[in-house]
């Protein structure tokens, strides 16, 4: 056990990395690739929830069923949000990770204003860094183009939106086992996204259907189940400095994934603004972790 949750976020991390490569890939609305991606992830799912014995689905509690329901819909504006910044032309993937990977940061000024957690010096230090790389991002898209911006607009939504997905779940999940927590929020997720999907007629993909699905699976499996929740499972395990590294993990990968596979390169004030936002994540991740750890000793 000592080195399994160390291992599983190096793989949870490679895999995560390949989400924007994936969504970049695929023809598809934003939207519709959210409610696949989803979708798929709850059906592969479905098993090892029907078959924990921790907390049984129908053992759960009626208000925590609500509260899960409430962090899917989160979720779902989350991923509507970034697929949308991923797939606005001008918007590069490293821009796009980093302003939706800055949560940290707005999870540590939330829990200051709204749940009264007394923001350390570190924290706040860190805070400053992250808007600052936010804000160079930002003013470097801006010359690009006017639709940039709003790309990078969508993302930093959806960084807010991973932000409450993040505060929300976090004193849940002491009370749900995973299987059955992630069923829970990402099917209501993926119905929140068939609302959204439906009303705006994007319910079916575009370009090849065959190769779309393979892709909305790969989604699924990779990033989703592989990533997303393979990382909510070792977290329980590491210390406050690997909680830290690997939120920067994904942004660093993905950039590195999209320089090699979408021969994108950032510019010299986007490469400057994301290593200024990746230090203020580190260190309000890292001091928000290690405040975390000392209360509850």
């Amino acid at each position: 056990m000592a080195r399994g949750p160390y291992a599983a976020i190096a793989v949870a991390i490679v895999a995560v990395s390949f989400s924007s490569i994936f969504i970049r890939w695929s023809t598809s609305d934003a939207i519709t690739i959210a409610l696949y991606r989803l979708t798929f992830a709850s059906l592969i799912l479905i098993p090892f929830a029907a078959g924990d014995r921790s907390t049984p689905l129908q053992q759960v509690r009626k208000r925590d069923l609500a509260l899960m329901a409430g962090i899917g819909v989160a979720l779902a504006a989350h991923f509507a949000f970034w697929i949308t910044s991923l797939k606005t032309e001008g918007v590069t993937v490293a821009s796009s990770v980093v302003l939706v990977t800055s949560h940290p940061v707005f999870v540590a000024i939330v829990s200051h204003f709204a749940m009264g957690e007394r923001v350390s010096a570190p924290t706040a230090v860190g805070i400053g860094l992250g808007f600052t790389g936010v804000t160079a991002i930002a003013v470097a898209d801006a010359a690009i183009s006017s639709t940039t911006v709003v790309g990078d607009v969508f993302a930093f939504l959806g960084g807010i939106m991973a932000g409450i997905y993040f505060l929300a779940g976090r004193r849940l999940r002491q009370r749900v086992s995973l299987p059955v927590y992630a069923l829970v929020v990402y099917s209501t997720a993926a119905i929140t996204l068939f609302v959204l999907a439906a009303a705006a007629g994007a319910l079916l993909p575009t370009g090849d259907l065959r190769r779309e699905l393979v892709l909305f699976l790969a989604m699924a499996a990779i990033p989703q189940i592989g990533g997303h929740t393979l990382y909510n499972w070792s977290l329980r395990f590491v210390t406050a400095p690997v909680v830290s590294l690997s939120l920067v993990g994904e942004p660093i990968g993905s950039s590195l994934l999209a320089w090699l596979l979408l021969a994108e390169t950032p510019t010299t004030l986007v490469a400057l603004g994301g290593f200024l936002a990746l230090a203020g994540i580190f260190l309000t991740a890292y001091s928000s972790y290690s405040g975390l750890a000392s209360s509850k000793a």
